[in-house]
């Protein structure tokens, strides 16, 4: 073969992989982004091992250092997120309740049975991944006002320590100031007895020389 044939199928080739690494691209940053199934293309209940050599081959594909694509980076991060959240029990877990639940809700509304044939129909299971979405969304904004009324409390929580522990100083800089001018007080206790001594004094004196 020619070596111009060769250089053809190379720069073919090199198109071809990259045509690939956009497609990808182009299927994460479209996947629903709270669904790590969905994200690295798996299907629930896989197991551990699965997950980890999809990850793997996908984010080998993807790497913003092995393409130019200016979307590689999202990416590559959406990537990983889904990898983290399927690999850690307690995320993965919630996830798995979440589709299981979208299952059940999309059965009683169309009122299907456990052994009806239409649960394997494609329709169905696209149905199934809409309905996921939208109890992980329901779920996320639960998730979310949970936590501002978390940190609301919390806010209050502190602005109560923040007030008590500013209380406890008022006091212990007002008991320090009164330390403080003990003496000062006691002195000036001290001088005005001696005035009042010295007032009782001369009055006495001026009623002798009245006499």
């Amino acid at each position: 073969m020619a070596k111009d044939d060769l250089d053809a199928l190379d720069a073919l080739e090199k198109e071809a992989k990259e045509y690939d690494k956009d497609a990808e691209i182009d299927r994460i940053l479209k996947a629903f982004r709270l669904d790590g199934y969905a994200v690295l293309d798996l299907q629930p209940g896989v197991p551990d091992s699965d997950i980890k050599i999809t990850y793997r081959k996908k984010s080998l594909l993807i790497h913003p250092d092995k393409t130019k694509n200016a979307s590689a980076p999202e990416a590559f991060d959406r990537l990983k997120k889904a990898e983290s959240q399927l690999t850690d029990e307690k995320q993965r877990t919630h996830l798995d309740e979440c589709i299981a639940d979208a299952r059940q809700l999309l059965i009683r509304e169309k009122k299907l049975t456990l052994d009806d044939d239409e649960l394997k129909s494609d329709e169905f299971l696209k149905e199934w991944r809409k309905k996921t979405v939208e109890v992980l969304v329901d779920a996320e904004a639960r998730r979310r006002r949970q936590m501002k009324a978390q940190m609301q409390e919390e806010g209050r929580e502190k602005a109560k320590e923040d007030a008590e522990v500013e209380e406890r100083k008022r006091k212990r800089d007002h008991e320090r100031s009164w330390e403080d001018t003990r003496d000062k007080r006691i002195g000036s206790w001290r001088d005005f007895q001696k005035g009042e001594a010295k007032k009782k004094e001369n009055k006495k004196k001026k009623v002798k020389v009245i006499g």
